[in-house]
């Protein structure tokens, strides 16, 4: 089995670890409904993709109250 001859520093390992680290998603603002959405996703709020709609989304009937 491997062994390593030296103890890796502090500064030498923390050098390697600089690129790793988060990133934010990137998102978008849909041209149909105006909502902030991911990049290259179906629209949540409407569901439109390439101003197509992709997902039917259901119709919301109000209730009136007898």
């Amino acid at each position: 089995m491997a062994v390593p001859k030296r103890k890796v520093s502090k500064q030498r390992k923390r050098k390697r670890r600089t690129h790793f680290k988060l990133h934010a998603p990137a998102m978008t603002v849909c041209p149909n409904c105006g909502e902030v959405t991911l990049s290259h996703q179906v629209c949540k709020a409407c569901g439109f993709y390439k101003d197509k709609e992709v997902v039917s989304q259901p119709v919301e009937e109000e209730v009136e109250a007898e």
